[in-house]
């Protein structure tokens, strides 16, 4: 069944076991490729430690000037910090990939995810991708999902339709990322496929906007990763040029699918959480807010608890670097006013429970400064994050 990054025309894809992993018998390698080389759009991790996969993939981007025939993917090893050899190992697994597709090195992206500062073991690595060219198939990307896993529980994949007068555009994306999540460009690794035709440069300007209106929204822990990629490739199979507004709006459904998914499978999570901040000046200020919220720990772990704490809520607001004025904040949890006119109402803790209780909560706050609005969305903070964490490298 095509699903993920092959639903659209145009993309094979695999996922196999290369013996990356320390845990036997898992997926821990992708693959996917277009007949030819395409437009691609991507952006990476502004983190200043970053991986050599994004070195070698932001320097083959410019050198093809935006055209892309494979994107290769190792889970298991982050291939970050670890100096010249590991910048050597990542041009390798470029050039074994292109090889491997026939097509040229500069062709081909590379993206890592794992541990921080070991070695890829580069046999495994390169037997892999052999593997990986024999397992290619149109419905491959089921596979392709779970080989870019780490502490992931679940694949995400997520697609959707685009009609238009001359047939149908498909768009497919697949995503991964539980932990070190607070993308400041897009996540952990996602790639994007679609059918539609489009220019490299128009490509690449939707596909920035669309990592801010989604990834950029959202936050596991507050930490940025090092290897933070999100690539979209357009194969023109369907040789249909869409409208480009009413692409990015169908793209953006897609990736706001995969980026809730993602939080819902934040390491240990219970809760979905959407902030919604809205009466600021701008609606940067709406989401320098909100973004502060949900990165708060006291009110992760509140949620957690299920402690309707609205004051951890004002107190992060508070501290947000943004202007307003306390006496006029509105608060509610899902339908639930807790605060008005700055003033604390009295609410049922029963109801506060049961809303509490849900898998999803609503947080809104109102400042009553101005039209600014925005919505970031986060989880809570459990006792399973700490535990993950704490013992993630053995």
């Amino acid at each position: 069944m095509s699903v993920g990054v092959t639903f659209p025309k145009g993309f094979q894809a695999a996922g196999v076991i290369a013996g990356i992993k320390k845990k036997v018998g898992l997926l821990d390698m992708t693959l996917i490729t277009a007949e030819n080389a395409i437009p691609a759009g991507a952006v990476f991790t502004q983190n200043l430690v970053h991986a050599a996969p994004v070195v070698v993939s932001k320097a083959n981007l410019e050198k093809s000037h935006n055209k892309i025939r494979a994107v290769i993917v190792n889970s298991g090893c982050a291939n970050a910090v670890t100096g010249e050899e590991g910048y050597k190992n990542a041009l390798t697994m470029a050039q074994e990939t292109a090889q491997a597709v026939g097509c040229k090195p500069e062709e081909v992206l590379v993206m890592s995810t794992g541990v921080i500062g070991q070695q890829l073991p580069m046999k495994k690595v390169s037997a892999g991708i052999k593997e990986l060219k024999k397992s290619l198939s149109t419905d491959g990307g089921a596979n392709a999902a779970l080989g870019i896993m780490t502490t992931d529980t679940k694949p995400k994949k997520a697609q959707a339709v685009i009609e238009t007068s001359q047939g149908e555009v498909r768009i497919g994306g697949m995503a991964k990322g539980v932990g070190m999540i607070h993308p400041n460009m897009a996540t952990l690794i996602c790639i994007v496929t679609t059918d539609a035709v489009f220019e490299p440069e128009v490509l690449k300007k939707i596909t920035r906007e669309v990592a801010d209106k989604s990834y950029n929204r959202i936050t596991v822990d507050g930490d940025t990763s090092t290897n933070d990629t999100f690539a979209v490739l357009a194969s023109g199979a369907s040789g249909i040029t869409p409208d480009a507004a009413k692409f990015s709006e169908a793209l953006l459904e897609v990736c706001t699918d995969l980026s809730k998914q993602i939080l819902r499978d934040g390491e240990g999570a219970t809760k979905l959480i959407t902030l919604r901040v809205s009466g600021t000046k701008t609606d940067s200020e709406a989401t320098q807010i909100a973004k502060t919220i949900a990165t708060s720990l006291l009110f992760k772990t509140a949620i957690y608890g299920k402690d309707a704490n609205w004051g951890r809520v004002l107190a992060a607001a508070g501290r947000s670097g943004v202007t307003f004025d306390p006496s006029l904040a509105q608060l509610k949890f899902g339908n639930l006013k807790l605060v008005e006119a700055g003033q604390p109402l009295a609410f049922s803790e029963e109801e506060a429970l049961k809303i509490l209780e849900a898998p999803d909560l609503t947080v809104e706050l109102n400042v009553g400064h101005g039209s600014g609005q925005s919505e970031v969305w986060t989880c809570d903070l459990t006792h399973e994050y700490v535990s993950i964490n704490a013992h993630y490298r053995t």
